[in-house]
């Protein structure tokens, strides 16, 4: 036999402490219908377990109360933007409105169902079963009614909704159409402040060049008059400044002869004292003190200087410090860069007799030379037409022409295509003038890139071979190498 349970309206029955049957209470103020499922002692029903949502009415009574409470006069584009989510919302409530009203016939259909099954179940059982299933009958009906003024209040709801959207619509079309004048209005005044602002930029433009042009015009005129009025009186009376000027150039040239003297004078005292005292003779230096030039040692009385021998030094102008230069041993040198700033010593040992002939001041550099270098300089690098006149100490024919880079991180000598040597920057490469002496050895340079190769460099002019010399150590010293010749004393 199925059996039935009434639904629970806020009174009980007579039964309802002695027995509960299969049916549960239905909630009709849920969002949703519970689903019915047909078990073995009859209906069962379960209750759906979605969260419960706000009424229609509230929703909407939220959404008007947010437009209401904005007293403060918003933005064009924010009263747009306002009225279109409103717009929005009212289409997704109407939306739900209409859900729910499938949700209702879809409960009516549920109810004539069910109340069909309990029908025919009360023409099948007597007695108290009976009584039960005719109760649970009336209260189907009970529930019909119920769902009827729901589907009532639905409708006025929607009703209602309907009016809000429309109104939304309107309201929203309304606040497009001002946000496209307010639109037009800013392009407008935009367009207008942008003129005026122009309009000004040219007007200041206008007169910052007229009065520029006036000021130049008055700073012209000046000119011409202080040019006048030194003019005139140029002509009038001799500026007392070029009196002075001319006087100065003049001193200054006497006082180069009067020290070219002195020095002259003291080097033939010595020499004089020297041969006196010692009574042997007398050695002098002949030649340009300055880079690029060749000094050669001579002597006062006709003494044969075959069987002498030579070592040429530096001396340091402070403290007088002496500083060996190997392979100086001819009686000519010329001076290279590392020479520049010091004294040049030339000893002679001839018989055991030890004399000495020293510059009457430190070596001048060449005129130009250093300005020269520093536009080389900038260059990555810089090549040079050389004769190769020694390979490891050995002579050379003279009638070919090389080239020589000098280049910021390596040399390189080469003939045509062909390659003769390239090395990087080291500690073991050495460069300096040619100290064997010869009348070319202002233009020659002395090269080893490694240990077991060296050359001998003639270059066209001395010039040429003073610049390679400091180009190559400034570009060495960029790599933290000194470049120095044989011997030289280096400060790392």
């Amino acid at each position: 036999m199925t059996r039935a349970s009434t639904i629970d309206f806020g009174r009980k029955t007579r039964s309802q402490v002695n027995w509960s049957g299969p049916l549960r209470p239905v909630n009709v103020i849920r969002n949703k219908f519970p689903t019915y499922k047909n078990g073995l002692n009859g209906i069962v029903i379960k209750l759906a377990d979605d969260p419960e949502m706000p009424s229609l009415k509230e929703a909407v009574a939220k959404e008007t109360a947010d437009l209401l409470d904005r007293r403060q006069r918003p933005s064009v584009r924010e009263l747009a933007m306002k009225f279109e989510k409103g717009l929005n919302t009212a289409t997704l409530l109407s939306n739900e409105v209409k859900w729910r009203q499938v949700a209702l016939l879809e409960r009516d259909i549920l109810l004539k169902n069910l109340k069909s099954v309990l029908e025919s179940l009360r023409g099948q059982v007597a007695g108290k079963f009976k009584d039960e299933i005719e109760e649970s009958v009336s209260m189907v009906d009970i529930l019909a009614v119920q769902l009827s003024k729901r589907e009532n209040e639905l409708l006025q709801q929607k009703t209602e909704v309907t009016r809000i959207a429309t109104s939304l619509k309107l309201a929203s079309e309304d606040a497009r159409t001002i946000v496209d004048e307010e639109r037009a209005n800013a392009r407008t005044e935009i367009e207008n402040a942008r003129a005026a602002v122009q309009r000004v930029q040219q007007v200041l433009k206008d007169k910052e060049n007229c009065s520029q042009r006036i000021g130049k015009q008055d700073v012209d005129e000046l000119r011409e008059k202080v040019q006048e009025a030194r003019r005139v009186k140029m002509l009038h009376c001799p500026s007392k400044a070029m009196d002075i000027k001319n006087e100065i150039h003049v001193l200054r040239d006497q006082f180069a002869e009067m020290s070219s003297s002195s020095a002259r004078l003291l080097k033939e005292l010595e020499l004089h004292q020297r041969f006196e005292e010692n009574d042997a003779p007398s050695y002098e230096l002949e030649g340009l003190e300055s880079l690029g030039s060749m000094l050669r040692l001579v002597v006062q009385n006709n003494v044969s200087l075959s069987n002498a021998s030579v070592q040429w030094f530096r001396v340091q102008p402070q403290g007088s410090k002496t500083e060996i230069i190997s392979g100086a041993t001819k009686l000519v040198y010329a001076p290279e860069p590392h020479d520049v700033g010091r004294y040049l010593q030339a000893e002679v040992n001839l018989g055991g007799e030890i004399s000495v002939a020293k510059t009457a001041g430190p070596v001048d550099p060449a005129t130009g030379l250093v300005d020269y270098v520093e536009t080389l300089v900038r260059n990555p690098e810089t090549e040079y037409n050389v004769v190769v006149l020694q390979v490891n100490g050995i002579g050379q024919p003279t009638d070919s022409i090389h080239v020589l880079c000098i280049g910021k991180l390596r040399m390189r000598l080469a003939k045509g295509t062909m390659v003769v040597a390239k090395e990087f920057y080291s500690s073991s490469m050495q460069l300096c003038g040619v100290r064997g002496g010869g009348d070319a050895a202002p233009q020659a340079m002395f090269w080893q890139p490694r240990k077991d190769l060296s050359f001998v460099l003639g270059f066209e002019t001395a010039r040429e071979r003073n610049s390679a010399i400091m180009l190559a150590r400034r570009f060495a010293i960029d790599c933290n190498i000194i470049l120095a010749g044989p011997g030289d004393k280096t400060p790392w």
